[in-house]
């Protein structure tokens, strides 16, 4: 009897703790559990993941604080020489560029390279010569083309950015006034920059074509009575970014490092109607040269778990725009009520502009309009605005207008209304 009573005491205990297994198990999870987000374990000093459509931050670790970005530096070098120089003009060597320290290809002095050739030994291994002859064949010299550098940097919104070299080693330029810059740029900055690259720039593609080719040679030219021509040398070059091979969907990158910057990295991925930018820097020294690419990972896979693509008038849908009234304006007859058609003005129409959210994150719109317009009305007249709100931050407004035209009433009105009425 007491044998049979031990067996079912356990019986009850392993039925009581399988129910708190399946109890806790259905337990609601916590924002704070549910967003590792929030408690993302980075080497990184300074880290970003953006979405590259909207530029919209999804996760940030010291995002803006200024540092210095080592080779990540090139992306804005090609992108400026893909936009600026054509990619058959040949580059002369210059004994500036010759003598740039090693990550080199080791150029010589009055050599001739074809830009398109130098565009891939500056992204597929880095060359630092190879970024200031490109430089000064774009700009006329390393100083003109790091104004170049900051003057996209800041037509892209890059506040906290600025270029001292096409290379990424440690520069600093002392203004008029006595104030010391240094080259340097924020993850979020830098986010931004790759963002543009892949989607924005009218050479995005030969942008990315270069980023992702795995190996490629090309000669050296010289130039003799006139006629250039091979000058027997030939060089090889291999793809350093090893996040092309880590991810389905990995887009593009550019690696760097000094003593200064630590390990940087600045790479994207696309899997369907979703583009990430991962951004960090001061990412571990030597020996951790690995750091980067496991936080890379971590962002991206944090991007992919967490965020879809949404549109604005999915979210928060804005009623039909109403008419509204004119005064004093010129109706059919005389007593009319006029009332202005109204439209979307936007160039960019909010359910085409897509933007990544995670669950919980919701549009709110609001909507400014008068109460009533005064004559005359012209077509497109702007007269209020749809303001789409992500999280309490403005993300995107439309501007709504006049869809036609209502002159004023005049005495000249008013006298050929009197006559349609004796003549009807």
């Amino acid at each position: 009897m007491i044998s049979y009573l031990r067996y079912i005491k356990r019986a009850v205990v392993f039925f009581v703790l399988f129910v708190l297994l399946l109890t806790v198990q259905k337990l609601p999870v916590s924002a704070e559990e549910e967003d590792e987000g929030k408690d993302m374990q980075l080497y990184a000093q300074s880290a970003v993941l953006m979405d590259a459509g909207s530029g919209r931050i999804l996760f940030e670790k010291n995002g803006r604080q200024v540092r210095p970005m080592a080779s990540t530096t090139k992306i804005m070098t090609c992108i400026l020489a893909l936009e600026k120089g054509n990619p058959d003009d040949y580059v002369t060597v210059s004994a500036k560029a010759a003598s740039m320290p090693k990550v080199k290809l080791s150029m010589l002095p009055g050599e001739r390279y074809r830009l398109k050739d130098l565009l891939y030994s500056l992204m597929l291994e880095s060359h630092n010569d190879s970024a200031v002859a490109i430089a000064e064949h774009i700009g006329g010299s390393v100083e003109g083309f790091a104004d170049m550098m900051n003057e996209k940097a800041q037509e892209l919104g890059c506040r906290d950015t600025y270029f001292v070299t096409p290379n990424g080693l440690d520069g600093t330029v002392t203004e008029e006034s006595g104030k010391v810059k240094t080259h340097s740029t924020t993850a979020c900055d830098l986010a931004g920059i790759m963002a543009y690259c892949i989607t924005e720039s009218p050479r995005r593609e030969e942008f990315l074509t270069i980023t992702r080719t795995e190996s490629y040679s090309f000669p050296a030219y010289q130039e003799k009575d006139g006629v250039i021509t091979e000058n027997g040398r030939v060089f090889s070059c291999q793809n350093h970014n090893a996040f092309l091979h880590m991810m389905e969907g990995a887009l593009s990158g550019k690696t760097g490092f000094t003593g200064n910057a630590g390990y940087c990295y600045v790479g994207s991925l696309r899997q369907g109607d979703r583009t990430f930018v991962a951004a960090l820097l001061a990412c571990g020294w030597p020996s951790h040269k690995e750091y980067k690419w496991s936080d890379t990972k971590k962002l991206m896979q944090y991007g992919l778990s967490h965020y879809e693509i949404h549109f604005p008038k999915e979210e928060g849908a804005v009623e039909e725009l109403p008419q509204l009234p004119v005064k004093n304006g010129a109706g059919r007859w005389i007593g009319d009520i006029c009332k202005a058609e109204l439209t979307i003005l936007s160039q960019e129409p909010a359910d085409e502009k897509g933007v990544l959210m995670k669950e919980g994150e919701a549009f709110t719109v609001e909507k400014k309009l008068p109460d009533e317009l005064t004559a005359p009305v012209m077509p497109g007249n702007v007269v209020g605005e749809i303001r789409y709100l992500l999280e309490g931050e403005e993300y995107l407004v439309e501007y709504i207008g006049t869809a036609e035209e209502i002159p004023a009433v005049t005495v000249r009105w008013c006298v050929s209304q009197v006559l349609q009425l004796y003549m009807v």
